[in-house]
């Protein structure tokens, strides 16, 4: 009788074991910051996205693709060249997750490491077709513009594989040892669906660069010396025509007082110099002023 009893105890285990065992099979978590997308080997993948927590599955028929959401890092390493054939090295670092609503069309097309898929493609793509359109200096005076023209050109191209990007901050630019370190401002997008990035550079230029950079300095400068000196003689040009025009001036001026008053204006001055004298002449205490004519003499008495 207690042999038959734990036989059935036995047995009892034993399908509950096999039950729980099947049961526990067709159960699947996801973890706080995944999703899942269901494969369906008949209906193929289901349109619909799982959220976090214990869902059951039919085994051997469906299979679940578990996806992290979370932000997760990706540095993509570009080397291209400028307008100007200076050599740009550009490290861009990227913050991405995958939309949720988005999960099933993502797996569909680029599958589960649709990272390593499109974000190295596309990054290199925009980067060079935009760094080729300016100049390696302009790539510093018109930073601005490079990283809206970036970002535009980014966000049309990603979109064509369901991605988006949320934000780009070009943080720094290294030209090189000739020029500081630049920080830049955040430019930020916002879209409702595909992938979200933020987007980190770091821009570094060759010797070669930084050479042309100095060279170009070094003759901006002597240009501007030389402009000023041309400049300068212009001046000293002006100031001696215009003084020699006031001098024959003059010099016209003097000739028709002389033609007009003749010999009176001869007199007029030589009166007013022999003026000028007597008064120098007068101021001095050893000089005596004796009257014309000899009656002068007459008057003086004896001595």
């Amino acid at each position: 009788m207690a042999a038959q009893f734990f036989n059935r105890i036995g047995q009892i285990g034993l399908g509950v074991a096999v039950a729980g065992g099947v049961i526990n099979s067709a159960l699947y978590n996801v973890d706080g910051g995944h999703r899942a997308v269901i494969f369906d080997r008949f209906a193929g993948v289901k349109n619909q996205v799982v959220g976090e927590g214990t869902h059951f599955f039919i085994p051997w028929i469906q299979r679940p693709i578990i996806f992290d959401i979370r932000s997760r890092p990706r540095n993509v390493p570009v080397v291209t060249g400028s307008k100007d054939l200076q050599n740009v090295n550009i490290t861009l670092r990227i913050l991405f997750r995958p939309i949720p609503d988005q999960l099933p069309r993502v797996y569909t097309t680029l599958g589960v490491d649709y990272d390593e898929r499109v974000l190295p493609s596309i990054t290199t793509e925009v980067l060079k077709a935009v760094v080729a359109q300016f100049d390696a200096g302009e790539l510093i005076t018109q930073r601005e513009i490079v990283s809206q023209k970036v970002s535009e050109d980014l966000m049309e191209r990603a979109s064509q594989f369901g991605v988006i990007l949320d934000d780009i901050s070009i943080m720094k630019l290294i030209p090189g040892p000739a020029c500081p370190s630049i920080k830049f401002a955040s430019l930020p997008r916002t879209e409702s669906s595909g992938f979200v990035l933020f987007l980190q550079t770091h821009l570094t230029f060759g010797k070669e660069f930084t050479q042309a950079v100095e060279l170009k300095q070094v003759a901006q400068q002597d240009a501007e010396k030389a402009r000023f000196l041309v400049e300068k003689a212009e001046q000293q040009k002006k100031a001696a025509v215009i003084s020699a025009e006031g001098d024959a001036q003059a010099a016209i001026l003097l000739a028709k007082s002389f033609g007009d008053a003749g010999e009176g204006l001869v007199e007029l001055r030589r009166i007013e110099a022999a003026e000028d004298i007597a008064y120098q002449l007068s101021r001095s205490r050893q000089v005596a002023y004796l009257p014309a004519g000899q009656n002068v003499l007459l008057s003086m008495p004896n001595v």
